[in-house]
């Protein structure tokens, strides 16, 4: 099993930003490098990470932020088109519902709320994560997919498709928690909250991914049938995707 080095910073303005390529499959294929690339927002960045940007190449963005969020941060990129694939935040929602009751969650439940959003990524979203794979296969020009932390809309759209890819999942795990060391918590965005649960909002654990993997295996079959079925995915899209996406 090949993991990749923690990635250097390589915007000013996006802290969780990184190529997706560098991992070996099972059958130790490495997916390229310089195609995909995921991020948290990209509403700060600097006019050098614009310049970054254009030198990578990246022609389209993949916004998986919610409809406030979009508009709380909007950002234009010269030469990027910016694609909405509208996931909502439901986490925050149930939260604050709770709040409003004058419950405050433990760790512990709050655990269980980011979970159970896991496996609605799965289960509620399936379509959504089905367009991204699509759009991925339909533009062979880089891309960069993220959301508002670029933690777990991104997070688990990355494990989806490397998933796709043929990538293990102890590789899988290890690329979703390099968020923990790289995305710099901006409490502008987080909104305020009690130290506990928020330290569970905003970092990701391993339990969250694991959610969402059990739920493609125990209700939907296995990565395999996901993607053929609620994702939407072909066994010949599926083929393109990785032809496009893994070298020898």
């Amino acid at each position: 099993m090949a993991m990749t080095p923690v990635p250097t910073a390589l915007l000013q303005g996006a802290s969780n930003f990184r190529d997706v390529g560098g991992y070996r499959n099972a059958a130790g294929r490495c997916v390229r490098r310089g195609q995909v690339f995921r991020s948290d927002h990209l509403a700060g960045l600097t006019p050098e990470d614009l310049v970054r940007l254009a030198s990578l190449g990246i022609g389209h963005s993949l916004d998986f932020r919610g409809a406030a969020e979009s508009t709380a941060t909007p950002y234009a990129i010269p030469g990027v088109q910016r694609l909405a694939l509208t996931i909502e935040p439901t986490v925050i929602a149930r939260m604050q519902a709770l709040v409003a009751q004058g419950i405050v969650p433990t760790t512990e439940e709050t655990v269980a709320l980011m979970e159970e959003t896991y496996r609605d990524f799965v289960n509620h979203n399936a379509i959504t994560f089905g367009r991204f794979l699509k759009h991925l296969l339909e533009q062979p020009t880089p891309q960069v997919f993220h959301c508002t932390a670029g933690k777990d809309r991104t997070g688990f759209a990355a494990a989806l498709l490397l998933s796709a890819l043929g990538v293990d999942r102890a590789t899988i795990e290890h690329d979703y928690l390099l968020t923990n060391q790289l995305y710099k918590r901006d409490n502008r965005l987080e909104g305020s909250g009690h130290p506990h649960v928020m330290k569970v909002l905003w970092q990701v654990q391993p339990e969250f991914l694991h959610a969402a993997f059990e739920a493609v295996d125990q209700q939907h079959g296995g990565i395999q049938a996901y993607l053929n079925g609620a994702i939407g995915l072909s066994p010949q899209e599926l083929a393109e995707l990785q032809q496009m996406l893994l070298e020898d």
